[in-house]
């Protein structure tokens, strides 16, 4: 008999330092109001040392994520780890992940889909758990943005987005009747891959990143704003109902949307559209910024804490980023 994918605990860690609109605005020309006009983002995480990363973040967020899930560290049979700012450029941060929580030996998958990163790997420890393959699965969604962002007038536009911050649930066999994973589904097209990028450095250069690159800021993330928010505006919308429909669901039956958090205005329009009333949405944009694979997980164990997700509770999930890629799924926890 094929066992049904369920998501049996979460967790979430972000670095102490807070770094506010106002502290951005005394290394670039911005200001509060602007950010908050055009993003809904009033402060954000950073790391605060050297040597901090992304497998770091995670680890904290892991052990709570398995603790919740009634589990010892040592049940976890195979790590799933979606990010776009990995700790070094190889090996994944899985494996470090995987070493620093003891695992020897248990297998490590890193995703490389930026912010619809966190879904896809959730289709996938889908696909384990009920192939028979993995018991239990851990998913984690971490990024370290904050060495990676040009913070200074020119990359500004892209700097205010961006925090820290890591994400983490444990998949494994449903405990009760219509608990689990009710669908997933994931969708690409590289038409839009240069319209948000970090172009270098790049194996097909010769060298992956010279002087020149360095000078034109072409290491830093660029994005073509405009397109992205309204291909996101309308790509989260269309496969959400499209999830809700393989499930049989109706808006109505949605006790809380988890969308990724790009932009407080996108998500709005996105919510709007599917006529999802503000109460049934959850936002961490203001205070964590854009942590791309993490926010969806962070959403997951912030909720999960603060008692909006109970035994019963059908979650949507909308995704939306680098890829493209957009991705949607319904829960039943």
């Amino acid at each position: 008999m094929q066992e049904r994918a369920a998501i049996l605990g979460s967790g979430h860690y972000v670095p102490p330092r807070v770094v506010t609109n106002d502290d951005l605005a005394q290394m670039f020309d911005t200001s509060d109001e602007w950010i908050v006009q055009r993003t809904g983002i009033r402060e954000r995480r950073f790391i605060d040392e050297s040597g901090t990363g992304a497998s770091d973040l995670a680890l904290p967020a892991a052990k709570m994520a398995i603790e919740q899930a009634g589990l010892e560290v040592g049940d976890i049979d195979a790590i799933i780890f979606a990010t776009l700012s990995p700790d070094i450029y190889f090996p994944g941060s899985g494996c470090l992940l995987g070493h620093k929580l003891g695992l020897g030996g248990v297998p490590a998958l890193d995703v490389r889909n930026q912010c619809s990163g966190f879904l896809y790997s959730l289709s996938v420890a889908d696909a384990w758990i009920r192939g028979g393959m993995y018991r239990n699965v851990l998913v984690v969604g971490a990024e370290v943005h904050s060495t990676g962002i040009e913070l200074a007038d020119r990359g500004r536009d892209v700097a205010v987005l961006f925090g820290d911050g890591a994400g983490a649930v444990v998949v494994g066999a449903a405990k009760r009747e219509g608990q689990g994973i009710k669908t997933v589904e994931l969708h690409a097209d590289g038409v839009g891959a240069q319209d948000l990028w970090v172009e270098a450095p790049a194996s097909m250069f010769i060298p992956r990143l010279d002087e020149g690159m360095l000078a034109e800021g072409r290491h830093y993330p660029r994005m073509n704003g405009r397109q992205v928010f309204r291909w996101a505006t309308e790509k989260m919308p269309e496969v959400a109902h499209a999830v809700l429909g393989k499930c049989d669901l109706k808006v109505d039956d949605v006790d809380l949307f988890i969308p990724h958090q790009a932009n407080m205005r996108i998500n709005q329009m996105v919510a709007k559209r599917l006529g999802i009333t503000d109460d049934r949405v959850v936002h961490n944009i203001e205070r964590y910024g854009n942590t791309t694979a993490a926010t969806i997980p962070i959403g997951i164990s912030e909720s999960w804490r603060e008692g909006k997700l109970e035994p019963g509770s059908k979650v949507l999930f909308a995704a939306f980023g680098a890829g493209f890629t957009w991705a949607g799924a319904v829960v039943e926890f």
